[in-house]
């Protein structure tokens, strides 16, 4: 038996071409000039054994009668028996022109060509969207019925389908199959459709959420999914049976799942929250729709949903088909697959399957140059700081990483350490020495660098002055106050408003603050250095918004306690724990890949909620650790002394709270 198939090498294409080699005959694939490298690559991975069977036929779908040559023609006449047509777009979010090529245009040249071909019977694969938006049962036997067509793929789904049945010169068959996702046994899918657009979704909630925390969702329609090795069972089975000709059949879940059930589903094969209480949809339907649009014509409004929706990989036009009003009859397809053993699959079985499949080999983030050196290489990062610690380890990474790294401190012979370091190493570094606490130098410095390199792509600010003393302590030491605020907000500001135009012109840059843990933990003893860093967190905050829209993003890092030159002098951190440098280096190199607005640690975040929700416990908490934490020698003034050594206590309280100043 011989058969001819356009989509071949798409997706069901595939998958059907596995069920036809099951059977004897040759299998004629129509192949673009420009995927035969697919092609050939397909036989090559899933075909092996069959390969004299599956032979490519040059053509291509958008030209008259397929492209298919003359020679093809006289050679296959009258010895196609079955001609699949599967060949078209499936995506929503297509525009209107390829749809219109795809589906209608390319169903037109199919049905030219089956009938140059004399073949014995047409196979269109169609879809549920040719029911469009129809309110109710739609069956098999029913077509002009249709309603809600005006997007442009549920239309061409519909028009296509209607070329078959008024024009079709040879016999033919109709297929409808459902929302096509991965095979049940393997997962397979090449690409994202369907509730596959919602898994990132699901990514991101179990990051942020312990699996057992109840959440909120969605409720919307029964969303009818079928798994591909279904399709193709059965439009290989319905194909080669008997007295069917003109008939249509759905290739679909006769009890398909509401879509907060297969949410939920997805996330409990995710290992991620669910969602137990769930709003019906439909609830929002008493909002007259002129609000609803007035709304989405807001810019704000507009643009957060963009952001929103580009995040997750989502597809505007999706949400529009949320509360899907159709349900699909199977008596034509029950009846034809009847003592078959072909049945669709509950979900429940082979969802996990999906979302194993997905996260190993189609997650976006797969594909994300996570290496430092893909967002560095060949740019201008200036670190200050750059002598010692975090300034350092971070300059020194930048290095690795192939950036021309612009290293600042005051002293200049350990930054020259640093920078031979960095060569040793085959980076580039450029070494400035500067006070930052000094405005003017920090004015000289800017200009400096901006007439060397012309513009800094990745500013660093990390040099900084801690003070850890009490209140009480401080009554008399303003200037404490002044000197934190100088390096801290002021020295920082003065380089970001110096490096910000040339970021601006360019469209392109990142401003790294980093920042203290202190800031969200609201750590007592400090609050002449946090209440500098928090007013860094607060300018950077709003300077975010105003930039948003330029291509310059900041980033605030709440680093936790690092073992750095700049806690030496409190020696109950000898005891405590902390990170390295080269750990804060790291917090860096996620800031430079994936550019959030704050990096911060769990405890970090933890403890800025309950600030939040409950400001008196938090309260308690810290003043219990500001009196089990007593000022050290130093702060007081006096020698170091036995009492400096951290007891029992403040070693297991400082290991619960860990990375927390005290």
């Amino acid at each position: 038996m011989t058969y001819f198939v356009t989509g071949g090498t798409g997706f069901i294409g595939r998958n059907l071409i596995d069920q036809l080699l099951k059977r004897k005959g040759t299998v004629h694939v129509l192949v673009r000039k420009g995927s035969k490298k697919k092609f050939n690559a397909l036989v090559k991975e899933r075909w092996a054994d069959d390969s004299g069977r599956v032979v490519a036929v040059s053509g291509d779908l958008t030209k008259p009668v397929l492209g298919l040559s003359k020679s093809d023609i006289e050679s296959l006449s009258g010895k196609i028996k079955h001609f699949f047509h599967l060949a078209a777009v499936y995506d929503l979010s297509a525009d209107d022109q390829a749809n219109q090529a795809a589906n209608l245009d390319g169903t037109r040249h199919a049905l030219q060509a089956a009938e140059q071909l004399g073949a014995g019977c047409f196979h269109h694969t169609s879809s549920i969207a040719a029911a469009g938006l129809y309110q109710g049962t739609f069956r098999e036997d029913m077509f002009e019925e249709a309603t809600g067509l005006h997007h442009p793929y549920f239309r061409t789904k519909h028009d296509s389908e209607g070329l078959v049945r008024t024009h079709a010169k040879v016999p033919w068959r109709i297929y409808r199959p459902g929302i096509v996702v991965g095979h049940s046994k393997t997962g397979e899918i090449d690409k994202i459709d369907g509730p596959y657009y919602f898994f990132k979704l699901i990514q991101k909630m179990r990051r942020m959420l312990p699996s057992w925390v109840p959440t909120l969702g969605l409720e919307g329609g029964r969303i009818n999914l079928v798994p591909v090795d279904f399709v193709a069972q059965a439009m290989d089975h319905i194909a080669h049976k008997p007295k069917l000709d003109g008939h249509c059949f759905h290739l679909t879940d006769p009890s398909p799942k509401r879509i907060g059930e297969v949410m939920n589903l997805f996330a409990e094969a995710a290992h991620a929250p669910l969602m137990s209480m769930r709003i019906d949809a439909r609830l929002f339907s008493f909002i007259p729709a002129p609000v609803k649009q007035g709304l989405g014509m807001l810019p704000p409004v507009r643009r957060i949903i963009n952001q929103v929706l580009g995040d997750l990989g989502i597809p505007k036009d999706v949400l529009s088909f949320f509360n899907y009003p159709t349900k699909f009859d199977t008596r034509e397809t029950e009846r034809a697959l009847k003592g078959s053993g072909i049945e669709v699959p509950p979900l429940d079985d082979y969802a996990w399957v999906l979302w194993d499949y997905w996260e190993r080999h189609l997650d976006p983030e797969l594909f994300i140059d996570r290496s430092l050196s893909g967002q560095v290489r060949g740019k201008n990062v200036l670190v200050t700081g750059a002598s010692s610690g975090i300034g350092r380890a971070t300059a020194l990474m930048m290095g690795q990483a192939g950036a021309n790294v612009i290293i600042v401190a005051r002293g200049e012979e350990a930054l020259m350490e640093t920078k031979a370091e960095i060569e040793a190493e085959g980076g580039k570094a450029f070494p400035y020495t500067a006070d930052l606490s000094d405005l003017e130098d920090a004015e000289r410095l800017v200009k400096d660098v901006l007439a060397d390199h012309g513009v800094v792509d990745v500013l660093v600010n990390n040099a900084g002055r801690s003070i850890r003393r009490s209140i009480a302590l401080s009554y008399d030491r303003f200037h404490d106050y002044e000197r934190c605020m100088q390096l801290n907000y002021f020295g920082a500001l003065k380089l970001i408003m110096g490096f910000l135009p040339a970021m601006v012109e360019q469209r392109r840059g990142q401003v790294i603050n980093i920042s203290s843990i202190g800031v969200l933990t609201n750590a007592p003893r400090f609050s002449a250095y946090v209440a500098s860093k928090a007013a860094l967190d607060s300018f950077s905050r709003c300077a975010a918004s105003e930039f948003n829209d330029t291509g310059v993003s900041f980033t605030t890092i709440n680093m936790p306690l690092v073992r750095t030159p700049m806690i030496a002098p409190t020696k109950i951190y000898e005891s405590v724990p902390t990170i390295t440098p080269e750990d804060a280096a790291d917090m860096v190199k996620q800031a430079v890949i994936f550019r959030p607005q704050r990096i911060a640690t769990r405890l970090g975040i933890f403890a800025q909620v309950l600030h939040a929700v409950a400001p008196k416990i938090s309260e308690i908490v810290m003043n219990s650790a500001f009196r089990m934490f007593p000022d050290s020698a130093a702060a007081k003034g006096e020698k170091p002394g036995r009492d400096d050594q951290p007891t029992q206590e403040q070693v297991a309280f400082a290991s619960l709270m860990r990375g927390i100043h005290w």
